[in-house]
């Protein structure tokens, strides 16, 4: 069992604290209230603060909002994950740009040449999805922090949506994540998590 921890040492109130982390959870089920793009905007706001490699900022962020892009989706969504995709209020795949070196000049101005650091296209490939990745986290947190829940699936087919909504190849998808207020059977019990002494080594 998990035993309560003194969380004293953080800055971060309690009340937010229990936002993100401890009241949140992986959310399997929306009411019908929209999510607004005024909330999306807040949100990327926040969230495009965190740190990446290079300041590179890959992620990308599709908005599924219209239902003839619901419909192109959902073939490409696991068996156990069409269901609840079908009916959330919003559903965004992040992805990440490939493409990213070319904002380098903008985003690392202070070293004019990163650009070309990338030639290698499987590395530069790794690093979008790597920094992506990360950012894919925040925006999870920041879901959260909106006071909305998400829902984030890896149950889908990648080389599906890439073909659907990513034809030039140069965005690829991480995560498709639903996102909305959560419904009464949204959650399941939370799950046993892993303890201090699990995890962290000092050396």
């Amino acid at each position: 069992m998990t035993q309560a921890l003194d969380t004293s040492g953080l800055v971060l109130s309690r009340e937010a604290q229990d936002l993100l982390f401890r009241q949140a959870r992986t959310a399997n089920e929306f009411t019908d209230e929209p999510v607004t793009a005024e909330q999306i905007r807040a949100i990327h706001d926040l969230i495009r603060l965190g740190p990446t490699a290079l300041n590179s900022q890959p992620l990308r962020i599709l908005l599924i909002r219209s239902a003839e892009a619901r419909a192109r989706l959902l073939p490409h969504m696991s068996d156990g994950n069409r269901a609840k995709t079908g009916t959330a209020p919003l559903v965004a795949v992040l992805a990440a740009d490939t493409g990213f070196p070319e904002h380098l000049p903008t985003v690392f101005p202070h070293k004019p040449q990163a650009a070309t650091w990338f030639g290698d296209s499987a590395y530069r490939a790794e690093q979008a999805r790597f920094s992506a990745t990360l950012q894919a986290g925040y925006f999870l947190l920041g879901v959260r922090a909106a006071g909305l829940a998400a829902g984030p699936m890896a149950g889908f087919s990648r080389s599906g949506v890439d073909a659907e909504f990513f034809p030039d190849g140069r965005w690829a998808s991480l995560l498709v994540v639903n996102i909305g207020r959560p419904g009464p059977a949204a959650y399941r019990n939370r799950l046993p998590r892993l303890s201090y002494e699990d995890v962290v080594r000092e050396v």
